[in-house]
């Protein structure tokens, strides 16, 4: 009868096959009272079979779940397989009985170089399926069919568990699971029912998911195959059947019966492999969930753990107190009291509401509405982030110094352990300000420069992709002294983490050699002077060199205004805040006054661009300017002076462009008050097309407005200019002038208002007023008619 222990050899024993679900606290408490009983000394779980060395240190003291083991391949592009395990995990209850009790523990499920290439295989044929757009109208007609029996499968499967909660009376099989499995006190009664229950399942969606995903079934055929291969070596080493147990998944129970023949050595032989490392990571109850999109996850990883505490003190009846206590106290911290009297009310409308569903114990669904009803006074939106913190929580697991890690995580842990970052470590975003000069007010070198170090290593994680920091932009006017970055630890960057061990066994070493592979696909100015900075905010003296060498090489042949722009901006700040790393950087002034004087010779000739590429050569003239201020003493100042004179004189050149190389004439005092009006007189004179006359505005408003602004002559021509303009024209010039004003602040706006009211004769307050009322119809559609001009060739 399915749900019996199945036979597995024809000797007088059996082996006993356990399914579980593999987050399943109930499961894990009941598996160890078999264990208990059965007292075997070999137990066999499914998991890689190549990663059995690792189950000693899963189990080991100090390790605190959730963690994951981890196989990686040793080849770019690396591919990955997670088995994640929580305490309430069976198969790590199964671990920890094994190593108290002196039995072998090991995995029996395929090896993983084996596993991530047929799951490669897979991805790949997915991937073929949706290519097509090229296919020809048979194989596309197949392509839709295969499309729609997946769906099928998939809806089918869906309707069955949404069916079992239905004839259960509950709201969704979740639900259904919790009420029937994990409340189920009786070891046997459990044990029986899941597997009868996978295996009705399986007998009824075998044949569709035959069809919808052909590859994944013939890989878990495999799967159960070689399962049964591993069950059989134990067997013929002499060890008595009765002696094993099997813990694997329920839906595989069916497949591990011994009417079925093992997989074969010649069999086994002819399995394609990739080659794998394996290692063990701290992992988060979030990733556990299944709100992270995690198959085998379950909805309150955190629940699950109260729930097992609960079942270990033998007291599952505190569940309700223990989960509505933590809400409770999580609405404290936030600034929101409710009383003991609360929770005890909640406890007693939970238990109401699991009697009226003809439960003894309340399950989740139960007491969230407990804690809307009683702690939220009705409303769920009082109560949700405490509900999710304590269904789901924040932990992150733990593993101790000692236990098997690639050689990248245990730097990485001394480092944050050198640099009391260890704390940060969690999944909870937090703020973290550096302050890189030196602090006199401790007694040790290494507390002095701390920050720095700090700095450093946030440097190198960000350059190898790892996503545990991040860094925030600091306002304009904040100090060059000043970094401030946001750490949260995530299993995605323990992958990223590990993924970086291809490049270096450290982290200074990865990040080296990620600047290094940068630099040999380097061919750009630009990209070459970033480098060099990026060594130099790494700490990596050996690899700036090599990149102020690549961009010395480089810079030979620059001809690109803007690349070289950039190059000598990059460059400029790090002439410029260079001590504050430690860095001798006077190496680099030579190469930042050839950048410098190279671009500013190429600006002129560079500015007979369009419109669309003069956005781009705004940024670069600003970013020159920059460094003219900030090197003055250093650079040919009057050589950049000279080249924005004549592209703020030149008709031929990007209107835009030499508005804003006039507006930083202005800003620094070069243009006399009647040269200033003789130029906006020329430039915003009638009869000059609106596209170069607003243009030309719009380009002078970039900088320096309270100039502008000063200057009521300006305003005047500009109002002159725009009366003079015809129908066609003064639509196109409002294209430009929305553009201008759209940067302007409200202040800003507010005094435009009222200049141009006193220009019209016009109270100054009225026209600011009517500035800052509300668009009627008319003049919205007018306005958003602007989004569809037909610049035609412009």
């Amino acid at each position: 009868m399915p749900g019996d222990e199945r036979l597995i050899s024809g000797g007088e024993g059996h082996v006993h096959l356990f399914g579980v679900r593999h987050l399943s606290p109930a499961g894990a408490y009941h598996l160890r009272t078999l264990l208990d009983q059965v007292k075997p000394s070999v137990v066999l779980v499914e998991g890689p079979s190549d990663a059995t060395e690792w189950i000693s240190q899963l189990s080991a003291k100090g390790v605190v779940p959730p963690v994951a083991l981890m196989a990686y391949t040793e080849s770019l592009p690396v591919r990955t397989l997670l088995y994640p395990f929580a305490s309430y995990s069976p198969e790590y209850e199964a671990f920890r009985w094994a190593a108290a009790n002196g039995a072998d523990a090991a995995f029996i499920d395929l090896p993983s170089d084996i596993s991530v290439t047929l799951y490669e295989y897979r991805k790949q044929a997915l991937l073929e399926r949706q290519e097509s757009e090229q296919a020809d109208e048979v194989l596309q007609a197949a392509r839709e069919e295969a499309f729609e029996s997946k769906r099928q499968y998939y809806t089918r499967q869906h309707q069955l568990y949404e069916q079992i909660a239905q004839l259960a009376g509950e709201q969704n099989y979740e639900s259904y699971w919790e009420r029937h499995f994990e409340h189920d006190g009786k070891m046997e009664g459990y044990r029986h029912e899941i597997t009868e229950l996978s295996w009705q399942m399986r007998r009824l969606l075998e044949d569709d998911e035959r069809k919808a995903d052909p590859i994944e079934s013939a890989v878990n055929e495999v799967r159960e195959s070689y399962m049964r291969l591993e069950i059989s070596r134990r067997l013929a080493a002499g060890i008595p059947p009765e002696k094993i147990v099997v813990v694997t998944g329920a839906h595989h129970v069916s497949g591990l019966d011994g009417s079925l023949a093992p997989m074969t050595e010649q069999e086994l032989a002819k399995l394609p492999r990739t080659p794998t490392k394996r290692t063990l990571m701290p992992y988060s109850y979030y990733k556990l969930s299944s709100q992270s999109g995690y198959g085998a996850g379950n909805p309150a990883p955190a629940y699950f753990e109260l729930m097992w505490d609960c079942l270990q003190d033998g007291a599952l009846d505190n569940l309700p107190s223990l989960y509505l206590s933590h809400i409770a106290q999580r609405l404290r911290e936030q600034g929101t009291y409710r009383s003991t009297a609360s929770v005890i009310e909640g406890v007693r409308l939970a238990q109401t509401l699991a009697s009226l569903r003809g439960s003894n114990q309340p399950i989740l669904e139960d007491l969230r509405d407990a804690a809307v009803v009683t702690l939220g006074y009705g409303e769920r939106s009082v109560v949700a982030e405490a509900m999710v913190r304590t269904e789901i929580g924040t932990s992150i697991g733990f593993l101790p110094e000692g236990i098997s890690q690639t050689p990248i995580q245990d730097d990485l842990n001394r480092q944050l352990k050198r640099l009391k970052l260890t704390k940060y470590k969690s999944a909870v975003a937090t703020d973290l300000e550096l302050d890189l000069r030196e602090n006199r007010r401790v007694k040790t070198k290494e507390l002095a420069y701390q920050d720095l170090e700090r700095s450093i290593l946030l440097h190198r994680l960000e350059l190898l992709g790892v996503s545990f920091a991040s860094r925030r932009t600091l306002r304009s006017d904040a100090p060059a002294w000043s970094e401030h970055w946001v750490l949260q630890w995530t299993p995605e960057a323990e992958i990223q983490l590990i993924e970086s061990t291809l490049k270096g066994e450290t982290i200074e070493w990865a990040a080296a050699y990620a600047i290094r592979e940068r630099l040999a696909g380097c061919a750009d100015v630009a990209e070459a002077a970033k480098l060099v900075r990026l060594s130099c905010d790494c700490g990596l003296t050996a690899c700036m060199e090599e990149a102020r060498a690549a961009l010395q090489r480089l810079s030979v042949d620059g001809q690109q205004f803007t690349a070289l722009a950039q190059a000598a901006f990059e460059l400029s700040a790090l002439v410029h805040y260079g001590s504050l790393r430690r860095t001798d950087t006077e190496v680099l002034v030579p190469l930042l006054q050839q950048l410098f004087f190279r671009a500013a010779l190429l600006l002129v000739d560079a500015a007979g661009c369009s419109d669309d590429a003069a956005t781009q050569m705004l940024s670069a003239i600003h970013q020159l300017h920059t460094v003219s201020q900030d090197q003055h003493e250093r650079i040919d100042d009057e050589v950049w002076q000279r080249q924005l004179w004549e592209l703020a004189s030149r008709d031929d050149r990007n209107a835009r462009l030499s508005g804003y190389a006039f507006a930083i004439m202005l800003e620094r005092h070069a243009v006399t008050e009647e040269a200033c009006e003789q130029e906006v007189s020329r430039r915003l004179s009638p009869g000059i097309p609106a596209d170069l006359g607003a243009g030309w505005f719009e380009g002078l408003s970039l900088r320096n407005r309270y100039a502008l602004l000063s200057r009521p002559s300006l305003w005047r021509q500009l109002d002159s200019y725009i009366q003079s303009l015809e129908p066609e024209q003064f639509r196109r010039s409002l294209v430009f002038l929305r553009r201008s004003f759209g940067a302007f602040e409200p202040r800003e706006k507010a005094a435009v208002a009222e200049l141009l009211g006193d220009l019209w004769g016009a109270s100054a307050s009225m026209e600011a007023e009517a500035l800052q009322e509300p668009l009627t119809d008319d003049e919205q559609t007018a306005i958003a008619a602007l989004d569809d001009f037909d610049f035609g060739d412009f």
